[in-house]
This record gives C-alpha cells, sequence and structure tokens, in this order.
C-alpha cells in the first residue's frame, strides 16, 4: 500500500488521528471519467478534500475482490444485486449498507451523513455526503 495514493492499495481501519499524513490522489475528470493532466501531460495530484473525493469515487467504481491490484478492503460489492430480486426499499438499503461499509475504511473519513439514491431507467444514480477530518465532502457516482 502507498499512503501516498490510497486508491492503489489497501488503507487500514477507520484510526483517524493528528498523525495522519495528507492524502495525495492524482486529479480525477468526474464528467469524462479520466486522469487530469497538465500542460506537458503530467498527472495532476490533489491533496486534502479532493483526494478523498477522487479515492470514494474510484472505491465506488470498482468491484471489490474482482482485480488483483487491489486490497480485499478496497472497493464495493455490487454484483450480488444484478439479477437479484427484492422490493426497491430493501435493494437500496442493501446498497446503502455496501456503500458504508465501502468507505469507512478510509481513515480520513469520519462519518457518512447522507446517501441519497435516484434511478432514471437503467441508470442509478447515487449522491452522498461525506464528513472526513477536513470537511464536509460531496460525491455524485
Amino acid at each position: 500500500m502507498s499512503a501516498e495514493y490510497p486508491f492503489t492499495g489497501a488503507v487500514s481501519a477507520n484510526t483517524y488521528t493528528a498523525d495522519l499524513p495528507v492524502p495525495k490522489e492524482y486529479a480525477w475528470d468526474f464528467d469524462k471519467d479520466c486522469f487530469l493532466y497538465d500542460k506537458i501531460g503530467q498527472h495532476v495530484i490533489v491533496e486534502k478534500d479532493e483526494a478523498i473525493k477522487t479515492w470514494i469515487y474510484k472505491a465506488l467504481s470498482t468491484e471489490r475482490f474482482r482485480y488483483l491490484a487491489y486490497s480485499w478492503q478496497y472497493g464495493i460489492e455490487l454484483r450480488p444485486f444484478i439479477g437479484k430480486v427484492m422490493g426497491v426499499k430493501q435493494r437500496y438499503s442493501e446498497i446503502k449498507r455496501v456503500i458504508v461499509e465501502c468507505l469507512m475504511v478510509n481513515p480520513y473519513i469520519k462519518s457518512i451523513d447522507s446517501v441519497d439514491i435516484s434511478h432514471d431507467g437503467d441508470k442509478v444514480s447515487i449522491s452522498i455526503v461525506i464528513s472526513t477530518i477536513y470537511g464536509e465532502v460531496s460525491v455524485d457516482v
């Protein structure tokens, strides 16, 4: 695991302290779903809340246990929901549970304040408000 770029590896259990290093990630273009580069083609690096926001987006976009490059603590388990017959309320409740399970491994996240799920046809949108050690972060996936 790299302490500087947590989305590339495992993150320890949620034990936030003042001793945590400032989180850094490669900047992410959430609209285009790709990395951001500067004028000379180098990755842009973001810190603190922007880094945590990128980590959250990547963790929620990565299926847990599917890729050997990631720790088994990293990612979300959505595959069990595919083809499963359950009511909308039950499905949303379970999705909220796996989101909390996915995100709370990050030591920079203090709490998940709200998870709003909506769908339009086959597309599911999730808006999350999270309290980090740096303040409040909102992420849409």
